[in-house]
Parts: C-alpha cells; sequence; structure tokens
C-alpha cells in the first residue's frame, strides 16, 4: 500500500512537471516510472543486505527493515536463533549422555553398520587395548582380534555375552552384543576378572574343604570297620582307638578354623574404643605355646607391657596362638622361638615372632596366607595344621587396620610381623621400679 502510494504521487508529481512542459502523459509516466525504479532499487539493497547478513557468521543481529523485507528478517533471523537453541540443546544433552556413559564402571562401544568405531568410553577402551580418538572409524575386527570376540560378532546371534581373555591377557571381559538402529551396534563390556577369580575361590575352598574333611572319616571309618569285624588284642584297640581320636581332633580343629573365619568374614570390625593389655594377651598365647612345646623349645616373651591396642582379644589371641602354634611346629627340639613387641616411628607397632626352624622358600611367601596352601601338604598335616591358620591371622590383622609380613628362607627360620597402625594403639606410663637397697 506504501509503494502504491508513493507510485501515484510520483505521477502527480510527473503529471505536474509535464503539464508545464507541455508533455503531460510523458510526465506522468517518467514520474511513475522513477519511484517504482526507486523502490525496485530500495528493496534490491535490502534484499542484498539480508542475503549478506545470511551468509556471514551471524553473530550480529538482522538488518532491521521496514516493510516486507523488514518482517522477512524477522522471521529469518527468529527462525534461526530458534534452530541454533535447539540444537545447542540437542548437544547438551548429547554432551550429557556421554558424560553418564563415561562414568559407568562398564564399557560401551557403539559400531556403525561396517563393525567401524563411532564412539567409545574410555572404560570400553581400556578393555579392548584401543585409543578412542585414533581408533575411530577404524573396523573393531581389525583392533580386536580375540577368535572367541570376533565369531560372536559375525555369527549374528547376540542373546548371551561371550567370555574372553583381554588383549594383555590379564583380565577376563563378559562382552553384550546389542543391534539398533540400520544395522548399527552397541557392545557393551565388563571386567569380570575378580569375579572369576572369587567363583574360583569358591570352588577350590569347597573342594579343599571336602578334600580335608573327606580324609579324616575314610580312616576313621575304616577304623570302625576294623573294630566291627576283626578281633584285635587290647594293645591294637587301644592303638587304633588313638588314631580315631587323633582324626577326630583333626576334623575338630578344621571346623573350628572354618567356624572362626566365617565369623571374621561376617562381624564388623571391632570397636576402636575396647582397650586390651597386649601384656596380657601375648602371656596367655604364650602359655598355650608352652604347653604345646611341652619343654621341647625355650620360648622368649619381651615387650608390651606399656601398649594397649583397641580391638577383640578373642581375635587377636587366636592369631598370635596362630603364629606361635606354627614356630612351635615347624622348629626342631631345642630351636628357639621369641615373641616380642616393638614401636615404630610413626607411632605404631609389631608384634614378631621369631623361630629358628625349617624356613620357606621365597616362591610360596606371597601364597602363605590362602585358605588351605601348604608348602608341603604331608609334613602340615603330620604336624596337625589345618591350613587356615595364616588365614585367621591375616583377618585378624586386616579387621584391625594392620597387615601381616613374612620373612623366611630355608634353613634360617621365620619371622612374622603383624603390624598395627597408630590410631589403634596407645602407650601408657610404666610405673618407676623401685632400686634395690
Amino acid at each position: 500500500m506504501a509503494a502504491l502510494m508513493l507510485v501515484v504521487i510520483g505521477s502527480l508529481v510527473g503529471l505536474l512537471v509535464g503539464a508545464i512542459a507541455g508533455q503531460a502523459v510523458t510526465g506522468v509516466l517518467a514520474g511513475g516510472l522513477f519511484v517504482v525504479a526507486g523502490i525496485v532499487m530500495r528493496d534490491s539493497w535490502r534484499g542484498q543486505n539480508l542475503m549478506g547478513w545470511l551468509r556471514g557468521p551471524l553473530d550480529e543481529p538482522a538488518p532491521r527493515h521496514a516493510g516486507f523485507w523488514g518482517e522477512l528478517s524477522y522471521r529469518t533471523e527468529k527462525a534461526l536463533r530458534t534452530r541454533e537453541a535447539q540444537a545447542r540443546q540437542e548437544r547438551d544433552r548429547l554432551a550429557q549422555f556421554l558424560s553418564a556413559i563415561e562414568a559407568s564402571p562398564n564399557g560401551v562401544l557403539m559400531l556403525d553398520a561396517d563393525d567401524q568405531i563411532d564412539w567409545c568410553n574410555s572404560v570400553a577402551a581400556e578393555h579392548f587395548g584401543l585409543d578412542p580418538e585414533r581408533d575411530r572409524r577404524q573396523r573393531v575386527t581389525n583392533l580386536v582380534r580375540s577368535p572367541a570376540f570376533v565369531a560372536h560378532l559375525q555369527a549374528g546371534q547376540y542373546d548371551d555375552a561371550v567370555t574372553f581373555a583381554g588383549p594383555l591377557g590379564r583380565t577376563t571381559l563378559s562382552v553384550l552384543v546389542r543391534p539398533y538402529g540400520e544395522g548399527m551396534k552397541l557392545v557393551l563390556t565388563q571386567d569380570i576378572t575378580e569375579r572369576e577369580r572369587t567363583e574360583a575361590m569358591r570352588r577350590d575352598f569347597v573342594a579343599n574343604v571336602s578334600h580335608e574333611i573327606r580324609t579324616p572319616l575314610t580312616v576313621v571309618a575304616g577304623f570302625i570297620e576294623t573294630l566291627s569285624t576283626l578281633r584285635l588284642s587290647e594293645p591294637e584297640r587301644q592303638r587304633v582307638l588313638a588314631l580315631m581320636a587323633q582324626q577326630t581332633d583333626r576334623m575338630q580343629a578344621l571346623v573350628g578354623d572354618l567356624l572362626t573365619l566365617a565369623k571374621l568374614e561376617g562381624s564388623p570390625n571391632p570397636a576402636a574404643d575396647g582397650w586390651l593389655s597386649m601384656a596380657a594377651v601375648m602371656k596367655r598365647a604364650s602359655s598355650d605355646a608352652i604347653t604345646l612345646s611341652a619343654g621341647r623349645h625355650p620360648i622368649e616373651v619381651s615387650g608390651g607391657e606399656d601398649a594397649e591396642l583397641a580391638g577383640s582379644e578373642p581375635e587377636l589371641h587366636s592369631a598370635i596362638a596362630n603364629l606361635l602354634h606354627n614356630a612351635v611346629r615347624y622348629t626342631p627340639d631345642g630351636g628357639r622361638i621369641q615373641m616380642r613387641w616393638q614401636w615404630r616411628a610413626d607411632g605404631g607397632a609389631e608384634l614378631v615372632v621369631i623361630d629358628s626352624g625349617i624356613g620357606i622358600a621365597r616362591e610360596h611367601l606371597p601364597r602363605l596366607t590362602e585358605r588351605f596352601y601348604r608348602v608341603d601338604g604331608s609334613r602340615s598335616r603330620d604336624t596337625g595344621g589345618t591350613g587356615l591358620g595364616l588365614a585367621i591371622v591375616k583377618h585378624v590383622a586386616h579387621r584391625h587396620g594392620g597387615e601381616i609380613v613374612i620373612q623366611s628362607e630355608p634353613g634360617k627360620g621365620s619371622t612374622f610381623k603383624l603390624q598395627f597402625p597408630a590410631w589403634r594403639l596407645r602407650r601408657r606410663e610404666l610405673a618407676d621400679k623401685p632400686v634395690a637397697a
């Protein structure tokens, strides 16, 4: 409407000028055409201005014009800004989603229709030995060469997970593949090394317990059959009964140690406010060891008079008694056994049991605290051991915030240290001893 008015005004002006010049019609046409040309040039400039803005980075506001081009500029800018906001929101949501996947304890690998890597989180990269950036767009079967994984991926049957060793053979991976989209795949990985190790330990534990109990039961059953079918002299009968009692004691010791382990694993750690005199605990444990030794070994006890430890007296007695009993069992008659308490510079302390026994080879030391691990199975059974003593000691040490340290060499005896942290200990002042006259 405004443009039409301008044309009419231009025509009238042209008419007036033409009338003066005697060319009224020509004046009307010239005036109208002049105005139309001005309008076309103005709109062309506005259009070019808008196109120039659209070709640029769009950082500045759109050109502000009146009329059609102004409305077009406004609506175009509004549509672009809305699209940018939506795209920004989508990018933020995608970044949050990928961040959540990155925080997952499991691995996530995205493959395209050609089994090329679209994206993977750091856990999947660690599991498969990949580089998340360098290996992108690479075919996964060229990088993960496990035959089990390649066969599973190519088979197309993804109902069950596949298990195989990691790239360096140090881990066991469970991998689940799920198709999605147009031929794409989501690969989920989980490190089940610890679970497999725990399951293996459980199987070994059940097998070991079954074996340890079956052996004395077989012996007892055989003796019972002997007593019921054969006429034995009194000395023979007494010998059979003594052997039966020995095997029964062995089973009772095994069951007792198993119950002790179960209690240690199933109960909360000892409170840190129940203070015990270590001298009293050491004295009680050493008395048991002296009884077991029956005078065959000199047993020396020193230190601990000024030490108090926050913990469980039965657990500590069990751990110390196990160490002393092992020393008695594996030290030849006349060998020396020492138990001493010594403070450390950091405020902690350690209870040390030293024997002059047969010693242990270096390769066995890391496994001594495993359940039923024996350096020499026949020798351990001959001495009455259950194979659980050092496992109990380790659990007790850990429950009191400490650890067990073992040092030994064949033919040079062994040293066992129960180390306790400063926060479990307190040191009390000893009364001065009176000076003899």
